[in-house]
């Protein structure tokens, strides 16, 4: 067997006008010659195709030539995941279901040699591919399941675990009616490698089969792995409002808040206090907030406080939100945070420009800071010095140790302001300075 000889001899065939004669001929060759000698016979039959051939012909030659390249492919490298893809991909495309299960066993037989899951993140969408194929394409149910528990069965679960393998089963027993089976699997996929994804898989599956008092049950297991995640404690106590049991949900919130570690506490806090303003317990609400404030002093708190008893709609929820204004400024004044004192009285300003009268207004003006620009030095982590640096500071007027400051600022203002006037105005705020000079040694 020669190449050069099969492509003379398909020629001659040819030009005796024996067409399907010389089809054959690359055909057998094509079947016996080992693959690196085809390149030449390859390239004479698609040429025969395209002359003398049908267009589904031609296809059957382009499609023979990419399986052969797909082949070199994955015998260069065989754990070449996207390479089997493809191959796959064409072989599916031709309908013949042996050759496509075939080459599925042979591209899930090239296991990755490392445990770290970033490695097996392609390979195990073969897995995936094969059971859909076998469900979907190939309509065997057996078969199905047989390739679900065989990828199960080599994953290192101690190590790691793919929570899409176990939901997929699930859903595919389901899919089958077969509800047994399908919390068999998901009860061993918790016990085995309890993941977050896979309880609020399981929840979910409970959910839409309305079996309320196993969606409790997998709850408190979920808060047992994991009693600090704010958004588990959080969906329960929603399950408990949508089935109407309020004391039961604010339970649930109340063991949530008292939890040593969280890892969104202020989600958690504003939940809720969003669930008790749902239920009109303003005084519940009041409550919740005065417990926040004891654990954290921030500024939002303050503003979400006054801004709640603005909207209670209750006879005193003026005066009260006036009242928790104070509150905030003074705590925040003591704690030295000037710009957060800032953003409390901004607030309180657009509450009384709101809500309230002139004289109001006037009390929450005279509270506002100034705004004065210093400088600064800079020094590196080593210590020494990297220049100057302009920044801005607030001067509230309860400052006594800054007001002489301010008047040096208000004499340099009005200095400024005479070099740009006339003469006669620059004299009298000449005057002016020496008066306020004649009053500061007084």
């Amino acid at each position: 067997m020669d190449e050069k000889l099969i492509i003379a001899f398909a020629r001659f065939e040819e030009g005796q006008k024996e067409h399907e004669r010389a089809r054959v001929i690359y055909k057998y060759a094509l079947d016996h010659l080992p693959k690196e000698k085809c390149q030449e016979i390859y390239k004479n039959y698609t040429i025969h195709e395209k002359k003398f051939g049908s267009r589904g012909a031609i296809e059957d030659v382009i499609v023979s030539k990419r399986r052969f390249q797909y082949e070199e492919e994955v015998k260069a490298n065989p754990l070449n995941y996207d390479a089997w893809f493809d191959y796959l991909r064409l072989i599916e495309a031709d309908s013949d279901v042996e050759q496509i299960r075939d080459t599925y066993e042979r591209a899930i037989a090239n296991i990755p040699p490392s445990q770290d899951k970033r490695f097996w993140r392609r390979y195990i969408y073969l897995w995936i591919n094969y059971a859909l194929f076998e469900e979907l394409g190939a309509e065997d149910e057996e078969r199905t399941r047989q390739v679900y528990k065989a990828c199960l069965d080599i994953l290192p679960h101690k190590k790691f675990t793919f929570a899409k393998i176990w939901l997929l089963f699930a859903q595919f027993e389901l899919r089958q009616k077969n509800l047994q089976n399908a919390r068999k699997v998901m009860g061993v996929a918790i016990g085995k490698c309890p993941k977050n994804k896979l309880f609020r898989g399981y929840i979910d599956m409970e959910l839409q089969l309305r079996e309320f008092e196993r969606c409790r049950v997998l709850y408190e297991k979920f808060l047992e792995f994991g009693p600090e995640n704010c958004t588990t404690w959080i969906k329960y106590a929603e399950l408990e409002t949508i089935l109407g049991d309020i004391e039961r949900a604010r339970g649930v919130y109340e063991l949530a808040i008292k939890q040593t570690k969280l890892d969104m506490p202020e989600v958690l806090w504003k939940a809720y206090i969003d669930f008790e303003i749902e239920q009109e317990e303003f005084n519940n609400t009041r409550n919740l907030y005065r417990r926040l404030l004891q654990r954290t002093k921030h500024v939002k708190v303050w503003i979400s406080f006054a801004q709640f008893e603005k909207t209670t709609g209750e006879e005193n929820s003026i005066q009260n939100t006036r009242e928790i204004f104070r509150e905030a400024t003074s705590a925040l004044k003591q704690s030295d945070e000037k710009e957060e004192r800032l953003m409390v009285l901004e607030s309180w300003q657009a509450f009384e420009a709101e809500c309230g009268d002139e004289e109001s207004q006037k009390k929450v003006e005279k509270l506002l800071p100034q705004k004065v620009k210093k400088r600064r030095k800079i020094q590196t982590d080593d210590g020494s010095d990297a220049g100057w640096e302009e920044y801005y500071d607030y001067i509230f007027p309860d400052e006594t140790t800054a007001q002489p400051n301010l008047k040096l600022l208000a004499m340099a203002k009005k200095w400024k302001q005479a070099q740009e006037l006339p003469d006669d105005t620059e004299k009298d705020v000449d005057e002016a300075m020496d008066q306020d000079s004649d009053s500061d040694s007084d």
